[in-house]
């Protein structure tokens, strides 16, 4: 608590820094973001950020294929790989059965379960990207967002919760499934 007062009170907002536009980000985009897709539509978008740190992170030749584009730095095609394929996965999966089969009666969910969500989506976005900055880039940010996004715990933690909540949180889908005989 006493890094975020001191982060708070060092804010200069003539000179914004990474780590403004980075816990900015993550306020605004977990609030208002979140409160507009609902409940089942952040689940989905939930599924679809794992897939594509799965695709980013194991895709092979990724190296070779950076140095035939000529980036000079890989985590820049690492990160546009993960957005690439994330977007294209959450199309994809918002259009399949994937939607209808997690939507339970209310597709918004109720507001606190839309906000936690919103905000654990957000923080596992942030975390995963800066998880594929180079070590030298990540320790430039602020200690506070470097405990909140780009550490190893913090970046297990934002894998984890989500996971955790949509178990706690599932619904009965027999209820949904009742066959008039």
């Amino acid at each position: 608590m006493g890094e975020a007062q001191q982060f708070v009170a060092n804010i200069d907002w003539a000179t914004p820094t990474w780590d403004l536009f980075i816990i900015l980000f993550f306020v605004v985009a977990g609030l208002l973001y979140g409160l507009s897709l609902g409940r089942d539509r952040i689940v989905v978008i939930l599924v679809s950020i794992y897939m594509a740190m799965a695709v980013a992170t194991t895709a092979p030749y990724i190296g070779e294929l950076n140095a035939q584009i000529g980036i000079q730095n890989v985590f820049v095609f690492q990160i546009s790989a993960f957005l690439v394929a994330f977007i294209a996965l959450f199309l994809l999966l918002s259009r399949s059965a994937l939607l209808k089969t997690i939507a339970v009666g209310d597709a918004q969910g109720s507001w606190w379960q839309v906000l936690v969500f919103s905000i654990l989506h957000v923080g596992l976005l942030v975390s995963i990207t800066l998880s594929f900055l180079p070590p030298e880039a990540a320790e430039g940010l602020s200690p506070l967002t470097r405990q909140m996004f780009a550490s190893e715990g913090a970046r297990f933690g934002w894998i984890i919760a989500p996971i955790i909540l949509m178990v706690l949180l599932r619904t009965d889908n027999k209820k949904k499934f009742k066959y008039d005989m």
